[in-house]
C-alpha cells in the first residue's frame, strides 16, 4: 500500500512541474510592460510592446481585430480581446493613476541627462539584451498590408495554384539575382559618390542606396531589425528596398551582423531624427513608405513636430508615414510610480530610455501640420490576459497612416 502511495505523490509532483512550467511561460509572455515601468523590477527596458502585443502560439485562433468578448465569463479564454469598451469608472481611475503618477516631475538637470545621453541608455540595452528581447512582427502586415505586395489570408493563398507560385518564385529569383548585381554596382557607386539616374524615378542626382530601386521603404527606429527583416521575407518584390536606421551604434551593429542584412535589398544606418544636422543617405522624395512603430513616443515632445516635418519631406508624392504608438491610459502608463514623471504624459524608464502617450488629436495635428493628409488614426483598446495568473490588463495603442499629397497637375 505504501509503495502505490508514493507512486501516486510522484505522480502529482510531476502534475504540478508540468502546471507550473505552463504558467511561467504565460507570465513571462504577458508581463514585460509591468516589469518595464516599475523600476523596483526592472530587467530591461521596452522600447516597444512587442512580447505583449505579439500572437499567442496557438496554432489555430480567432485573428485579432475580430476577437470581441461578448460574454465576460469567457474572458481566460484567449490571451487577448479586441475594441474593449472602458467604463466611466476605469477612466476615472486611469486618470487619477496618472495625477498620482504624474504630480512630482523630474528635476531639469536629470531631463537634460536623459535627453543629452539618449542614444546613450538605448545602447546600453541593445549592449545587455542583444536581439534576444525582441520577437519579429509579424503582425505588422495585418496592421498594414501596405507592406505586404501579396494578401496574407489563408483564402488567397489556397485559392493560388500550387504551380504558379512555383513559377512565380522562379521568376522572382532571378529577376532577383539580376538585380542584386545591378545594385551592388550602385552601393559601390555611392559609396565613391558617382553621378547615376535612379532607374524607374525621376530621381536624378548622385548614386545612393536603392537607387536602382523603384520602390524604398525607411523603418526609423529600427532596433535590431525586427520589422525590417520580416518585411524582407514577406515582400517578395524585386524592385524593394528597404532603409532601417537607429541612433544606437549598438543597434546597427546587431542588424548588419544579421545572416538577413545583404545590401542589395537593404541599407542600416545610425541616425537621429532630432538632429537637424545629421544627413540621411538618399535624396527627398525618394521614399514609398516611412515605417514608425513604437519610436516617436521615444523622442522629446518638443522635438516631434520637427522630426515628422523632416521625414515628411523624403516622401515622394503619394508616399505615406505608417505609425504605430502608445495611447493615453495605456497600462505602461499608469504601472508608473511617482518620480518618473518628465511632463505631461511623458515618462522616464528606470534604465533612462523614455516613452511618451499620444492622444489622437495630437498625431492628427503633428502630421497635418507637416502637410500629409490623414487616412487612418485610430485608437485600438486591447485587454491583454495572463491565464496564469488569472489577471487582465487594458493596453491603449493609436494606430496612422498619412499620406504626402500628389504633384498638383500641371
Amino acid at each position: 500500500m505504501s509503495k502505490w502511495f508514493r507512486v501516486l505523490c510522484v505522480l502529482n509532483e510531476i502534475k504540478q512541474l508540468q502546471k507550473s512550467y505552463k504558467t511561467i511561460r504565460l507570465v513571462s509572455h504577458n508581463l514585460h510592460d509591468v516589469n518595464m515601468a516599475n523600476p523596483s523590477t526592472l530587467a530591461g527596458i521596452n522600447k516597444t510592446p512587442d512580447i505583449s502585443e505579439e500572437e499567442s502560439n496557438e496554432t489555430k485562433r480567432t485573428p485579432f481585430g475580430t476577437r470581441y468578448l461578448n460574454d465576460p465569463g469567457k474572458v481566460f479564454e484567449h490571451n487577448a480581446w479586441d475594441n474593449m469598451t472602458w467604463t466611466e469608472e476605469q477612466i476615472s481611475d486611469a486618470q487619477r493613476k496618472i495625477a498620482e503618477n504624474s504630480q512630482t516631475l523630474i528635476d531639469d538637470d536629470k531631463q537634460e541627462v536623459y535627453e543629452n545621453d539618449a542614444d546613450k541608455f538605448w545602447d546600453e540595452f541593445y549592449s545587455k539584451h542583444q536581439n534576444r528581447f525582441f520577437k519579429d512582427r509579424h503582425w505588422l502586415f495585418k496592421e498594414f498590408p501596405e507592406l505586404s505586395t501579396k494578401p496574407l489570408s489563408a483564402e488567397s493563398d489556397d485559392s493560388q495554384d500550387a504551380a504558379s507560385r512555383e513559377q512565380e518564385k522562379t521568376e522572382n529569383e532571378s529577376s532577383r539575382k539580376q538585380r542584386d548585381e545591378e545594385r551592388n554596382q550602385t552601393t559601390s557607386g555611392a559609396e565613391e559618390g558617382t553621378e547615376v539616374a535612379c532607374s524607374g524615378d525621376s530621381i536624378n542626382t548622385k548614386s545612393f542606396p536603392g537607387s536602382h530601386c523603384t520602390r524604398r521603404y525607411l523603418e526609423v527606429g529600427c532596433g535590431v531589425g525586427n520589422t525590417v527583416f520580416p518585411i524582407l521575407q514577406t515582400n517578395n518584390d524585386p524592385d524593394l528596398f528597404v532603409y532601417c536606421c537607429d541612433f544606437s551604434p549598438v543597434a546597427i551593429d546587431l542588424v548588419k551582423s544579421n545572416p538577413d542584412y545583404n545590401l542589395s535589398r537593404c541599407y542600416g544606418f545610425v541616425f537621429d531624427i532630432t538632429d537637424p544636422e545629421a544627413e540621411l543617405p538618399f535624396p527627398e522624395g525618394s521614399l514609398d513608405m516611412i515605417i514608425l512603430i513604437f519610436v516617436l513616443s521615444a523622442v522629446h515632445p518638443d522635438k516631434m513636430q520637427y522630426a515628422i516635418t523632416r521625414l515628411a519631406s523624403f516622401l515622394k508624392p503619394g508616399g505615406m508615414i505608417l505609425l504605430r504608438d502608445y495611447g493615453k491610459y495605456d497600462l505602461a502608463q499608469l504601472r508608473f510610480k511617482p518620480g518618473r514623471c518628465l511632463s505631461e504624459n511623458f515618462y522616464v524608464r528606470g534604465d533612462g530610455t523614455r516613452v511618451y502617450f499620444f492622444t489622437q488629436d495630437e498625431l492628427k495635428n503633428m502630421f497635418t501640420a507637416a502637410g500629409l493628409m490623414e487616412e487612418q488614426n485610430l485608437i485600438d483598446r486591447r485587454l491583454q490576459v495572463n491565464r496564469g495568473r488569472q489577471i487582465t490588463m487594458y493596453r491603449v495603442w493609436i494606430q496612422c497612416k498619412y499620406r504626402k499629397p500628389d504633384k498638383p497637375a500641371t
